[in-house]
């Protein structure tokens, strides 16, 4: 049964799949249930099947919270992924969303079982790690999604067009922030979803970087449609003592020597979601918050100054209204933005079982290769900082 409508237009809204789409879990953490709700709010999935603990009682237990049944709840990953591969009506695509330093092996089962794949960021803790990934992704022919969730914002996209069409004129300054205050208190440490993620091993070589500055990195990119190809960081501790640092900053350079700086840290306190985007041209600037995610700063140099806001119209170009689904004035946020996540893979998934070629520029959707980016930007940072924060090329 094909899974897109008959005739099928790529110029409209998101089609409705004449079925929805079979998902399953891979790491049961705090953002899988985050994940797991988005994906059912986009009512393109339905979540069926789930590693989620090596130990089986508990694989059991906790998949019961997801409403999967005992027979789908899986102790690893490959058992998973072989399982599923056989049952008639097998998932679909994973998310994973397990600690860093398992990505590798979690993609990798499920993309050797022919299983497409979306997969929290980091994609790896290391870049061959990543490169291996691009290579069986494209031996298997399968989807490979990154979630670089902040790329979903209609306004982000509505940004990103702007740029593209040339509204900025000529591009000569990307600024981007991630300002965050969960990890001020000291004690923080010792919470159990903290733990990992100041432990090296589990982490990988920073914390913070790869974390919440990767989503600032990845996003300078997209919305700007330039390359990062030089860096230099310094990687901080401002709080208690951690292995990892929990603060860094960093000056960019990106395609055409275009500069920039880059920060990020989780202890500013009064900042919660303080990711903020502002792209500066010859003609004109866009400016983006995430606190205030349904706004979008836009000033053309000499004229009024611009407020576009998500909804429908004024304004907000058709391509973006697809990622809409409440009027303007009825507020939406970082779930919607993830069920466009999932949305947008849903619908590359469907295209490559239905066989259909997908026009260029219809999905914004996160790639593998965007995710490798991450990793070789992660691993710039640390060769920077450890050189005494020398610029670095990417």
């Amino acid at each position: 049964m094909k899974l897109f409508p008959e005739n099928q237009d790529f110029d409209g809204p998101f089609p409705q799949l004449n079925r929805r789409l079979r998902l399953g879990i891979a790491g049961g953490g705090r953002i899988a249930a985050t994940q797991a709700m988005a994906a059912r709010m986009s009512d393109h999935w339905e979540v069926v099947a789930g590693a989620l603990s090596s130990d089986p009682e508990n694989a059991k237990a906790r998949a019961a919270g997801f409403r999967i049944a005992p027979d789908r709840a899986y102790a690893s990953f490959e058992e998973m992924a072989e399982g599923e591969a056989r049952h008639p009506e097998g998932v679909d695509a994973v998310m994973i969303t397990t600690p860093n330093h398992l990505h590798h092996a979690a993609a990798k089962a499920f993309l050797n079982a022919g299983i497409d794949v979306l997969c929290d960021k980091p994609l790896t803790n290391e870049m061959s790690e990543a490169e291996d990934l691009i290579g069986l992704a494209e031996t298997s022919g399968c989807v490979f999604g990154v979630s670089y969730v902040m790329s979903c914002f209609p306004m982000i996209r509505q940004a990103r067009q702007i740029v593209a069409e040339g509204g900025l004129g000529r591009i000569n300054q990307i600024h981007v922030e991630f300002l965050q205050d969960w990890m001020t208190p000291d004690e923080v440490a010792d919470a159990p979803h903290v733990k990992w993620r100041l432990d090296p091993s589990k982490t990988g070589k920073t914390s913070c970087v790869g974390d919440i500055g990767t989503h600032a990195a990845h996003l300078a990119q997209f919305v700007s449609g330039l390359t990062l190809t030089d860096l230099r960081a310094e990687f901080h501790v401002c709080g208690a003592p951690k292995p990892v640092e929990d603060t860094f900053f960093a000056w960019t350079r990106h395609t055409g020597e275009v500069p920039g700086t880059l920060m990020a840290t989780r202890l500013a306190p009064g900042n919660r979601g303080g990711l903020r985007l502002r792209i500066f041209g010859s003609e004109g600037g866009i400016e983006w918050d995430l606190e205030k995610a349904e706004q979008l700063r836009f000033n053309r140099f000499g004229e009024a100054d611009r407020i576009i806001s998500r909804g429908h119209g004024h304004g907000v170009s058709p391509s973006v209204e697809r990622l809409v689904r409440t009027a303007r004035g009825f507020p939406e946020g970082i779930i919607e933005a993830w069920g466009n996540l999932y949305t947008e893979f849903a619908m590359a998934v469907v295209a490559r079982k239905d066989g259909v070629g997908i026009p260029e520029g219809w999905l914004g959707l996160p790639t593998v290769a965007h995710g490798a980016d991450g990793v070789r930007f992660i691993e710039a940072t640390v060769r920077s900082n450890e050189a005494g924060g020398e610029w670095v090329r990417l």
